[in-house]
């Protein structure tokens, strides 16, 4: 009986299983992302993302752990120079898993997971953010942009010139007072 196994076995035996989360996990290590099955991919993100977690400890334990589960020393060297001081403050949630259609040849859902950390094209539309001004639609053109700062700059002359007489009315009424 398969109760309570919770787990998606692949449609393999574990020692394959393992072998193939291994690659697979030291893949995206190394390469970042990796395009595969939606299936092996969230697979994948429970394989790696607590190696990940260990990663965030330097230690001579925390790396001979990481090392038998990816059984690739490239692979766990740049876990720990490269991955782990750029999620360091992260609390989880190291991997992001974007789905791609399906493959032609089986129909097959293909996903694209990646480390979150080092999507360089996230991470530069992040930073330039500027406080943009809502405008009505139709005046998106750069000539309507000066029109719109001069029109923002006509209130405030008008209301200093409305201010000069209202202080020169009181100042008669004192006056006649």
């Amino acid at each position: 009986m398969r109760h309570r196994k919770g787990f998606n076995h692949l449609g393999r035996k574990k020692g394959h299983r393992r072998a193939m989360l291994a690659n697979m996990a030291s893949s995206l290590i190394v390469h970042k992302r990796i395009t595969t099955t939606l299936a092996k991919a969230k697979a994948l993100r429970s394989y790696v993302e607590p190696l990940i977690t260990k990663s965030k400890d330097d230690a001579t334990h925390s790396r001979r752990v990481v090392f038998s589960y990816l059984n690739d020393k490239e692979a766990t060297a740049e876990l720990f120079k490269e991955v782990s001081p750029k999620v360091s403050e992260r609390p989880g949630g190291y991997t992001r898993i974007i789905k791609l259609g399906t493959r032609q040849g089986d129909s097959a859902d293909m996903a694209l997971i990646e480390l979150v950390d080092f999507n360089e094209l996230l991470l530069k539309e992040a930073k330039p953010k500027k406080a943009r001004r809502s405008r009505r639609a139709g005046s998106g053109t750069k000539a309507a942009a000066p029109a719109a700062e001069a029109k923002a700059e006509e209130p405030k002359a008008e209301a200093a010139t409305e201010e000069a007489p209202k202080e020169e009315e009181g100042g008669e009424e004192s006056k006649e007072a």
